[in-house]
């Protein structure tokens, strides 16, 4: 079992190539490999894992079959952090007695797992080397696909193979300068499962009751999936404009406040850059 530390950005697909050719004009950076990635995930008939916060994969990467188990983890100073396991096989066929020796296989029926969406998507690979450390960025472009239904996938992600965690959300504050993002609290699994129509994410935000930053962000995120306006109102967001103002962005506060007030959906307001900017601006406790 492993640890993962990791900040993932939504960005349009136009922005994908002109944030690669950003990256790489950057010292200490270089382009790695590309890879096509095939990707099947499993659960039972009821979303068994789901409910659990779980996600099973089989990936396909050329020749090789790769069966991975993640745990949806915690958010941490804009970054998620998670357990996964990861296994090689010989085919495409689960193995279940792998799960079984998980914490997993003692709150699920594995005969009862079958595929249930697929996530399929060209990966670039960006490295990163900053003394000691070293981050990972990979830029997916692609689809998921749950029966008849898709949805597009264009997605940046950081992550840390070593060094000091602190520069994930350095460097997409850099990104959210040239190009517009969005700091995304849910997962490829997750934009799946609510494809398939097995999540259905519903964040209650309290009457008079200030959002913490992860509640803000998370709220924002399933705005996002779901195309719904952000369901809350200025007694909500206190905290969060308090916390802009500590850090010298009242401005992109006040600009995302109004967007939110007046119905914009989140598509609409990433446009601008403001919302990713004040996300990132916010992000780190």
């Amino acid at each position: 079992m492993a640890q993962e530390l990791e900040i993932k950005l939504s960005v349009a697909q136009p922005d994908l190539d002109r944030a690669v050719d950003w990256l790489l004009g950057q010292p200490n950076t270089y382009e790695s490999e590309t890879l096509q990635l095939g990707n099947t995930y499993y659960d039972t008939p009821d979303g068994d894992l789901n409910r659990h916060k779980i996600a099973l994969r089989i990936r396909k990467v050329g020749d090789r079959h790769i069966q991975t188990l993640k745990t949806r983890g915690e958010f941490v100073d804009g970054a998620h952090r998670r357990q996964e396991w990861e296994w090689p096989l010989i085919g495409t066929t689960l193995n279940m007695g792998l799960i079984a020796d998980t914490p997993v296989g003692q709150n699920v029926n594995l005969a009862k797992l079958q595929p249930v969406f697929e996530t399929n998507f060209q990966r670039r690979v960006v490295m990163i080397e900053q003394g000691e450390s070293l981050v990972e960025v990979a830029i997916d472009s692609g689809e998921i696909v749950a029966g008849e239904q898709s949805r597009p996938l264009s997605e940046i992600e950081f992550e840390l193979k070593a060094g000091d965690a602190s520069l994930l959300l350095a460097w997409a504050r850099r990104l959210a300068d040239e190009v517009p993002v969005f700091l995304n609290l849910v997962s490829k699994a997750e934009q799946g499962y609510y494809l398939a129509e097995l999540y259905q994410p519903v964040p209650q935000a309290v009457p008079d009751t200030e959002l913490s930053v992860n509640e803000f962000l998370f709220l924002l995120s399933v705005s996002w999936l779901t195309g719904q306006p952000v369901p809350a109102d200025i007694d909500n967001f206190g905290a969060i404009g308090r916390m802009a103002g500590e850090r010298d962005a009242q401005d992109l506060y006040q600009h995302v406040f109004r967007s939110l007030a007046e119905g914009k959906s989140i598509g609409e307001m990433v446009a601008s850059r403001k919302l990713g900017q004040l996300q990132l601006t916010i992000a780190a406790a």
